[in-house]
């Protein structure tokens, strides 16, 4: 499939592994939001208006060439020399989902097939006529042969040619099903390849590759994208975590259409789609109402604050604390002391007297279930057109297997210049075999590039499917204290919250001292750091609070948690404040009256900061040694300051 082999071999691919050419060049990328090409109503996609996309945006990305800035002179002349563009698409997962057709399915995997084979096809046939036009690309020439023997075996594979006539390929391409395909888009598939393929014969190409599928997971969401790249949905109802702190809640909105589709009434979609969503309000909410909760004292006010906070509520939970009602209402009325109000783990439903199957049942009228499964009305056989990326919600058992992931990709593979970045989720508790069985099954399905992610392997990811942390993980921070420190000693302590400095930054550190002068947990809060640092801040600060209320001495919570991060700025400063001069000043802070200046150093090795992947550079903002790559620029990863770009 390498277009170019006489210019030299492919060696690897840009790090999303979309791009896939030989060393030192470079294509721009564009990305079609395919549902815009579907009309809800008509149940129909203008192939036409998607034929038109393609050829405008080949034409606009042939002019990016042009205007493009490269980071050496090196990649600059290959890519004048080879022209590669990345047009690729979005939003395959909504659109089959709108048409009332499994992601995991024959027919899916046909439609796929042949919008992507249309789109390359298109491409390659505009990228003849301009070359008719401009000439080829400076290397075409001697790359004539091959590179017409891949556009021959890209249409072979529009016809689902027979297996004998493909030209000097080891491993099959997965061709377009011609009886389940829809007739119309077959058609198109057929004569983009048989234009793409005369125009070239005779006038060459202006481009050595055309398309690619990008993983699109940013601009998929200014796309209006409810998918991104080819991906399936990830749940139907998703938190996106926002670079600046914080998530929003996402509900696809391709439900209502699928639903329509498949004939359901509108009453029966409104039912449907409460049950995933829920109704964002308390109002007539089962157990924990507005009736309910005024006959325990809550006002107007305060249930109004309550109704401002329910459409956006992760849970029910998290809208009941004193920043919602405030703090005077739960002190005087609820009689809720400041002590459990500081209480990271305080209940206040539980201690209001609603028991745990009643909390739950009002979460879900708020909440929804975030799972279609078990829902009103809808019938068994719909259930596999909802199926998404990961299992849905709190209850939801269904998912799109790792082996549907590969067929999909290999089914759109067959006519991508480039490759496809695409995730290929798999659950919590894949094994290593399975995670050996799907690189396998890739190759052999003829895939050029994959990338597998098990739910809930990294601390801190893009997407999820609620907002808890992992259940085995919350369960052990629940676990009671099995150590001989009393919980006496744990529960009565004293908080000091101090500030420190890291560069510009200030981290607050809430340290907790027990009467015995001993530190019993701390939390540490850097609020106008990156996302990625506060995770990082939240999981150390449990993990120090664990050891340190199990009756570990600060030192051996310093060597045994912390010893592996101590390149990092961030660990290096909580290092010294358990370590050193730091913690004494803490403890007499609050136990004595004496008082003394907190001391600060700032030592990092050049070495060790490069082998964590920095350039070893000192941030002109915050100080820290922590520069990674951006471009042509540096990136600061503690206060996100660059070296000079935006």
């Amino acid at each position: 499939w390498h277009t170019c082999p006489a210019s030299d071999r492919i060696n690897a691919s840009n790090p999303c592994s979309e791009y896939m050419f030989i060393d030192d060049t470079a294509c721009n990328l564009a990305s079609i939001n395919l549902c815009k090409f579907y009309d809800d109503e008509t149940g129909t996609f203008n192939i036409e208006a998607y034929k038109h996309a393609t050829r405008l945006w080949t034409i606009v990305l042939e002019i990016s060439v042009l205007m493009a800035q490269f980071p050496s002179r090196a990649v600059a002349q290959k890519s004048f020399d080879f022209r590669t563009l990345g047009l690729g698409y979005a939003n395959i997962g909504s659109l089959l989902m709108k048409m009332g057709i499994p992601y995991d399915s024959d027919k899916g995997r046909s439609i796929a097939g042949a919008l992507t084979s249309i789109m390359c096809g298109e491409s390659y046939a505009t990228s003849a006529e301009m070359a008719g036009n401009l000439g080829s690309f400076d290397e075409y020439e001697k790359n004539r042969e091959h590179m017409l023997r891949v556009i021959r075996n890209h249409r072979r594979a529009a016809y689902n040619a027979k297996p004998n006539s493909y030209e000097k390929l080891s491993i099959l391409p997965t061709g377009i099903n011609q009886e389940l395909c829809p007739k119309d888009l077959l058609s198109a598939a057929h004569s983009s390849w048989d234009k793409a393929l005369e125009l070239g014969e005779r006038h060459g190409y202006r481009n050595a590759q055309v398309t690619v599928i990008a993983p699109t997971g940013t601009i998929a969401l200014v796309m209006d994208c409810d998918t991104t790249g080819i991906e399936p949905e990830f749940s139907i109802v998703k938190f996106k975590k926002l670079a600046g702190g914080g998530y929003f809640k996402i509900v696809n909105n391709g439900l209502k259409s699928a639903l329509k589709k498949l004939g359901y009434s509108g009453d029966q979609i409104h039912t449907i789609e409460k049950y995933c969503v829920g109704h964002g309000s308390l109002i007539n909410a089962p157990y924990i109402n507005h009736e309910a909760l005024a006959k325990k004292g809550f006002g107007e006010a305060q249930l109004n604050a309550l109704e401002n906070e329910a459409s956006r509520a992760f849970g029910i939970k998290f809208m009941f604390n004193q920043h919602v009602i405030g703090k005077e209402f739960c002190s005087n009325v609820l009689g809720i002391t400041d002590e459990q109000l500081d209480n990271p783990n305080f209940d206040m439903l539980n201690a209001l007297g609603f028991t745990e199957e009643q909390i739950d049942a009002a979460d879900v009228h708020l909440c929804g279930t975030m799972t279609i499964e078990g829902a009103p009305h809808l019938k068994g056989e719909h259930y596999s057109v909802f199926d998404c990326a990961n299992k849905c919600g709190k209850t939801g058992k269904r998912f799109i297997k790792a082996s549907a992931h590969l067929k999909m990709m290999s089914s759109a593979q067959s006519f991508i210049s480039g490759a496809i970045s695409k995730t290929i989720n798999m659950p919590s508790n894949a094994a290593i075999e399975d995670i050996k069985n799907a690189y396998f099954d890739s190759w052999k399905l003829g895939i050029k590039a994959v990338a597998l992610y098990r739910d809930s392997s990294k601390l801190s990811q893009p997407l999820s499917t609620g907002s808890g942390m992992n259940q085995e993980l919350e369960n052990i921070f629940k676990e009671e204290i099995i150590t001989d420190i009393s919980t006496e000693k744990v529960t009565n302590y004293i908080e000091q919250i101090s500030s420190h400095k890291v560069g510009p930054q200030d981290l607050y550190v809430h340290s907790r001292i027990g009467l015995n002068g001993k530190l019993v947990g701390m939390r540490l809060v850097m609020p106008k750091t990156t996302p990625s640092n506060q995770e990082m801040l939240d999981f150390v600060s449990k993990t120090l609070s664990f050891a340190l209320a199990r009756g570990y001495s600060t030192q051996e919570v310093v060597d045994e948690c912390l010893g592996d991060w101590s390149d990092h700025p961030i660990i290096k400063k909580i290092e010294e404040i358990l370590s050193g001069q730091h913690l004494q000043n803490i403890v007499q802070t609050k136990l004595t009256p004496n008082k003394e200046k907190l001391v600060e150093t700032d030592e990092e090795s050049t070495d060790a900061i490069k082998a964590m992947g920095y350039t070893g550079s000192k941030c002109k903002e915050c100080g820290a040694m922590m520069m990674r790559q951006n471009g042509s620029c540096e990136l600061c990863d503690v206060c996100g300051a660059t070296s000079g770009c935006s």
